[in-house]
């Protein structure tokens, strides 16, 4: 009897203990599976940022360009204000005016220089004030379908691509529920930036649209469209009017050939454009007062 009654709690011991290890085993399956998905996600945000990374580089190339061959022009001009003053050298007599006029060329070359370093530090500021927009906005939305919702910086502006399909329907230009609550998530950054300004845009493909009592054809749905994701940021977002447009293009900036079906649903998007501060910029071209 004892002998049986030993053998019965072993084996009770036994699948006891085997059940508790198949559980330990399942929560670890589970665990990778979870922070696998984890690393791919990351990964996918990993490439994204390199993409923007290797676009400011070369905006920055272009820049960088521009200022190098703005020093040779610099430099040219002194090398020809140095050889002018060692041939007056040569001259018994230098009027006052040409004194003067020799002055007046060096200090405009200073504020030349002083000019370029100024641009250096804007565009410098610039980029990165658009990286972290850009990261914010990408933050925010999560991780969708590029053919949805694609947020570039193509030459230091930042756009935002919605593709026609998540915002409305065919031919239609009332935005849908599931698109507000994408535009729901950037309006959410924007907000947060108080003193970025910008535009909406609408586009179409290059298929003729029917007209109606309401709309003649592919311009007035893109305006149409452009002016119904405005008042959605407006009225239920609460973003400033005054900082932002809308505009319709219609077919006529379109970013992939219009021959193929691909290519049409591409062009078929509405673009949110950051506008630069246009006026921060012709401010750095204004002749400064005396006294400032």
């Amino acid at each position: 009897m004892n002998y049986r009654i030993g053998l019965l709690l072993v084996l009770t011991v036994f699948l006891l203990t085997s059940c508790v290890s198949s559980k330990k085993f399942k929560k670890s399956q589970a665990d990778y599976a979870l922070l696998q998905t984890k690393y791919q996600t990351l990964e996918g945000t990993l490439a994204d940022c390199n993409n923007q990374k290797s676009g400011l580089i070369q905006d920055k190339n272009e820049l960088n360009k521009k200022i190098t061959d703005l020093n040779n022009e610099i430099e040219m001009i002194k090398q020809n204000y140095t050889a002018t003053l060692q041939q007056l050298e040569n001259l018994s007599v230098i009027s006052k005016q040409q004194a003067e006029s020799i002055k007046q060329s060096l200090q405009n070359i200073g504020a030349k220089d002083a000019y370029i370093q100024t641009l250096q530090q804007q565009m410098a500021y610039k980029d990165s004030l658009n990286m972290v927009l850009v990261m914010n906005l990408k933050g925010a939305i999560g991780n969708m379908d590029d053919q949805d919702i694609n947020i570039k910086v193509d030459k230091g502006v930042v756009y935002i691509d919605i593709s026609d399909k998540l915002l409305f329907k065919s031919g239609k230009y009332v935005v849908t529920d599931n698109a507000k609550v994408v535009l729901g998530k950037v309006a959410m950054v924007l907000k947060h930036q108080p003193d970025i300004e910008f535009m909406v845009e609408g586009h179409t493909d290059n298929v003729p649209f029917k007209g109606n009592a309401v709309l003649i054809d592919n311009w007035d749905l893109s305006v149409k469209r452009a002016t119904a994701v405005v008042r959605i940021l407006q009225n239920e977002y609460g973003l400033d009017p005054a900082k932002m447009a809308a505009a319709g293009r219609g077919e006529y900036h379109p970013v992939a050939d219009n021959e193929t079906t691909e290519g049409k649903a591409q062009n078929r998007r509405t673009r949110i454009v950051i506008l630069p501060k246009l006026d921060q910029f012709f401010q750095l071209l204004e002749p400064k007062k005396a006294g400032q």
